[in-house]
């Protein structure tokens, strides 16, 4: 491990689109420290002791209590409520492994710490946080999180479940349907929420044993069987007006920030999950023999598994990047008079954007990582006898919870342009030289340096996307657009925001690897990796671009801009072919992921 530079800046939330970051300005994998992995090795300690129990229903709480013993479920709460409170770096090698152990037991853990701990941690009163943290800490007892209902899923705030104040003013009476809650099967406590007095959005903590609540049967799902998912109906369920979260009416903050960091953690446990269906798959494909040879052998086979690296190595990257900007925020909070809490909430929203792209890219990931796995196997990979379609069923619940990818599109635009209008980012400024460089003759200068091709199309990523955001807003504000109508432009920008923030992730990690003596013999597979990787994203850039300008321009303004396109997309052409060949020959060699 290569000792880390001082850092020279770190990027607000967003601002990676206007400003370029340096390669010692980052965290990547490699930078595990000693502490760090006996981390790692104590929870893959847990998730092969836990083995097919993990994927199992009956056996989630047992293994929630162990992971209590263990220290994982309090590693982000304060000693003060009966945690043991680790980096956020470390608290992401703990999200990584422990989506190794499959979509049950990664589902109950993810709830449990994220959305059933967050809020009480982050609005609670101190004699809320007092009763209930060291307990959930523990895995005494396990929380839940009730606020999707029938009629209310991505519109959670069109919740009907009510609030009403007793006669007497000591308690509120509760009376709603929930569903799709996972934990609900063994949940000893539920974050609810309820609109009191039918209008103000409210956040609660619901001890499950009052009376009034009952539970629908386990939901038959898709994948994730191992975990518990059902219906929660509260009738006439009093709870003490002490139980409160937050307060009345401002509901939504407390739902929102919760869902931040659990987006996050959310791709970075895909990327775990990624890394172990490629390594079964290569095993797989070193062993599987057809026209006399393993199927590792054939080019397709290896394209497959070239792929699958390029693009979980790609979500890695941006992971530990962002880790390390959540980190960095919560000690400089901290360090300006905050506490843990605030702090860890605080980070999470001025990452908002930044933990969009990593749940949108990390879940998208995997549904391609185990497609390719399923193909791989062939016709094994149809029979449930083999891990690829357990997989597979898993997958697909992630680009659905913790906001859907198309919401979480949506969003991260829109905190984008709200942190613009608010002055925390200057696009205009940036925006504005672009269309002034536009105007100009182009540079004929070839970029210099080892990367100095990738840091060129990276800035001209960061043009294309400042173009075309540009012009629709300035459209809208001449009265010819309505952007929050045109969620297929937004989505356009959303795309090329995601591929930008990854190429650089990416690229700032291999830079950071070729300082790295003990990582030189595999820089020539990083470095195809990488180009690989920018050689595709200019494509889908380009394209998004052009689609996006194609919907609001016409006529010469719209020759204008794809001119701008064609200026700014001109990364030279890889051979693909020998990169992947290349990257897929390591990982054969390896039989497993290996970087």
């Amino acid at each position: 491990m290569a000792e880390v530079a001082e850092k020279n800046s770190v990027l607000n939330g967003g601002e990676f689109i206007i400003r370029d970051a340096s390669p010692q300005d980052i965290f990547i994998p490699e930078d595990i420290n000693e502490d760090q992995k006996m981390v790692v090795q104590m929870v893959e300690s847990f998730r092969k002791e836990a083995g097919e129990k993990a994927t199992q229903l009956e056996h989630q709480p047992a293994l929630m209590e162990k992971a209590g013993e263990l220290g994982l479920l309090g590693c982000h709460i304060p000693e003060e409520y009966g945690g043991m409170p680790l980096d956020t770096n470390t608290n992401t090698f703990i999200s990584e492994y422990l989506g190794r152990m499959g979509g049950g037991f990664a589902t109950t853990i993810a709830a449990h710490t994220g959305i059933g701990m967050l809020p009480i941690l982050y609005f609670g009163t101190e004699e809320q946080k007092k009763t209930y943290l060291p307990k959930l800490a523990s895995g005494e007892w396990k929380a839940s999180y009730c606020l999707t209902e029938p009629g209310s899923g991505s519109d959670a705030l069109a919740a009907k479940t009510r609030a009403d104040l007793s006669d007497d003013g000591k308690e509120y009476i509760i009376n709603g349907q929930k569903m799709w809650i996972s934990n609900a099967g063994f949940a000893n406590m539920f974050i609810v929420f309820a609109q009191v007095d039918g209008d103000k959005f409210t956040g609660f903590i619901v001890e499950a044993d009052r009376p009034g609540i009952t539970l629908g049967a386990e939901e038959h799902k898709l994948g994730i069987k191992g975990s518990s998912t059902r219906q929660v109906f509260f009738e006439n369920v009093r709870v003490p007006v002490d139980h409160v979260l937050g307060e009345i009416g401002k509901g939504h903050l407390i739902a929102f920030s919760a869902l931040n960091i659990g987006r996050f953690k959310l791709g970075v446990m895909c990327m775990g999950g990624c890394k172990l269906a490629i390594g079964t798959g290569v095993q797989y494909a070193n062993e599987r023999h057809q026209f006399g040879k393993p199927i590792s052998s054939f080019g397709a086979i290896q394209y497959k598994i070239a792929e699958q690296s390029i693009r979980t190595f790609a979500l890695e990257s941006a992971c530990y990047r962002v880790s390390d900007q959540l980190q960095d925020k919560k000690a400089a909070l901290m360090a300006a008079g905050s506490n843990y809490a605030d702090a860890m909430r605080d980070a999470a929203e001025e990452y908002a954007v930044e933990c969009a792209i990593i749940k949108v890219y990390g879940s998208e990931v995997t549904d391609y990582v185990v497609d390719e796995f399923v193909q791989i196997y062939g016709g094994y990979g149809f029979s449930e006898e083999y891990p690829p379609a357990q997989a597979y069923r898993d997958s697909r619940i992630n680009r659905i919870y913790e906001g859907t990818n198309e919401i979480n599109r949506l969003l991260m635009v829109s905190q984008l342009l709200k942190r613009a209008m608010k002055g925390k980012i200057d696009m205009v400024g940036p925006a504005w030289e672009v269309q002034k460089e536009l105007a100009s003759m182009p540079s004929f200068e070839q970029p210099e340096g080892a990367y100095g091709q990738e840091h060129k199309a990276l800035k001209d990523f960061k043009k294309i996307i400042l173009m075309t955001a540009g012009a629709a807003v300035k459209m809208q504000m001449d009265g010819q657009l309505d952007i929050k109508n045109e969620q297929e432009v937004v989505m356009n920008v959303a795309d090329m925001m995601i591929d930008t923030y990854v190429a650089e992730s990416m690229l700032l990690r291999v830079e950071r690897l070729a300082g790295m003596s003990d990582k030189k013999h595999q820089q020539e597979v990083y470095d195809a990796m990488l180009r690989v990787y920018f050689h595709d994203a200019q494509a889908r850039i380009e394209k998004a671009a052009k689609d996006a300008l194609a919907s609001f321009a016409e006529g010469d303004l719209l020759k204008t801009f794809l001119m701008g396109v064609k200026r700014y997309t001109k990364y030279p052409p890889v051979n693909v072919k020998n990169a992947r060949r290349l990257i897929a020959k390591q990982v054969i060699e390896a039989n497993d992921y290996c970087f």
